[in-house]
C-alpha cells in the first residue's frame, strides 16, 4: 500500500493545482492494462481512464489534462489505428476532462450529463482548494447530454452510462459494461485513500456512499472495477471504502446530533481506526473529517 500511495499522491494532488502547467507531463507514461478481448484500463497523470477497442468504434471514458493528449494517443494507437469517436466524461473536474478540447477538435463526440456541460460553460470555483476555474472553450464541451442514462452498442458489449445523483459533485456517471463485466466509476471511487467530495459542485457524501451501492448491486466477485484514481479493484475492495465511508460519515453525524462544533469534531478523530489504511493521500485524516463534517454540517 506504501508504494501506491507514492504514485497516487502526486495524481491526487493535481486536482489540487490552479493549472496543469505546474506539472512536469514530460516524465509521466501511459500505462495501459488490458481487461479483456476489446476493454482496457489507462493510468497517467489525472483520472484513470476507460477505453473500448473493437469494430465499431474507439470509446473513450475521460481524458485527463490537455498535455497528456499526445501520450494517451499514442496509448490508444498502440492498441488502434481508428480515432476516438466517443469520449465520456464522469463529471467536470479538468483532470478528466481537460483532453477534451483537443479530442473534440480531432472529431470526437463528448458526451456527459447535463450538469457536466452546465458547469464547464461557466466559471467554477473549487471551495476546497481555495481555486476558480474559468469556463471551457466550447470544443470542450460535451456535445451530446443525457439526464438519467444513455447506452452505447459497441464493439460486442452494452455500455450503459448512467447519473448517480448528488455525489463526487451533481455531475457523476457509472460506466458499466454490461457483457464485459466492467464498472468505471470516476471520483466516485478512490481507492486506497480518502477521496475528494466537491461540497461547491454539489456532492455529498450520503450521495457517494449511494453510488458505491449501485455499483456494488451490479458486480460480482469477477467484477473489474475501475476507480477515479487509484489501481484497478474489485467487489470486495469497493464494498470496504462505501463501509468506511458510512462509518465515518454516521460518527460525525453523532457528532453534529450532539451540538459539537467543527474544531470539537476534527478532535475527537472520528477516523483513527481507518486512518493506517486511508490516510496516505493528499488528503489527510483531519482534513478528511473537516471536508466530511462541513459537508455534512447545517
Amino acid at each position: 500500500m506504501a508504494n501506491i500511495r507514492k504514485v497516487l499522491f502526486p495524481l491526487l494532488l493535481s486536482l489540487a493545482l490552479p493549472a496543469a502547467a505546474q506539472l512536469d507531463f514530460s516524465k509521466i507514461e501511459v500505462k495501459t492494462t488490458k481487461l479483456n478481448d476489446t476493454t482496457y484500463m489507462l493510468i497517467g497523470e489525472g483520472g484513470n481512464l476507460g477505453l473500448s477497442v473493437g469494430p465499431d468504434a474507439v470509446f473513450l471514458i475521460d481524458d485527463q489534462y490537455a498535455p497528456m493528449t499526445p501520450k494517451i494517443t499514442a496509448a490508444i494507437k498502440a492498441i488502434t489505428d481508428k480515432p476516438v469517436k466517443f469520449v465520456v466524461n464522469t463529471h467536470w473536474h479538468g483532470d478528466h476532462t481537460g483532453g477534451n478540447e483537443n479530442f473534440g477538435k480531432a472529431g470526437a463526440i463528448i458526451v456527459a450529463h447535463d450538469n457536466v456541460r452546465k458547469r464547464m460553460s461557466t466559471q467554477q470555483v473549487l471551495a476546497f482548494f481555495n481555486m476558480t476555474v474559468p469556463p471551457s472553450p466550447k470544443e470542450a464541451l460535451p456535445v451530446i447530454t443525457f439526464g438519467l442514462d444513455t447506452t452505447f452498442h459497441l464493439n460486442g458489449d452494452e455500455i450503459n452510462v448512467f447519473h448517480v445523483p448528488n455525489a463526487h459533485t451533481d455531475g457523476d456517471a457509472i460506466v458499466h459494461f454490461r457483457k464485459g463485466n466492467i464498472i468505471h466509476m470516476g471520483d466516485l471511487y478512490f481507492n486506497g485513500l480518502y477521496p475528494f467530495i466537491d461540497s461547491a459542485s454539489g456532492g455529498k457524501i450520503d450521495g457517494v456512499i449511494a453510488a458505491a451501492d449501485r455499483a456494488l448491486a451490479l458486480a460480482n466477485d469477477q467484477t473489474k472495477i475501475i476507480p477515479g484514481h487509484g489501481p484497478l479493484s474489485t467487489k470486495a475492495e469497493l464494498k470496504a471504502y462505501r463501509d468506511m465511508l458510512a462509518t465515518v460519515a454516521g460518527r460525525v453525524k453523532a457528532q453534529i446530533a450532539a451540538g459539537k462544533k467543527l474544531e470539537e469534531i476534527i478532535a475527537a478523530k472520528p477516523t483513527a481506526d481507518y486512518d493506517p489504511q486511508w490516510g496516505g493521500g493528499f488528503i489527510k485524516p483531519d482534513k478528511w473529517t473537516e471536508l466530511v463534517a462541513r459537508n455534512l454540517l447545517p
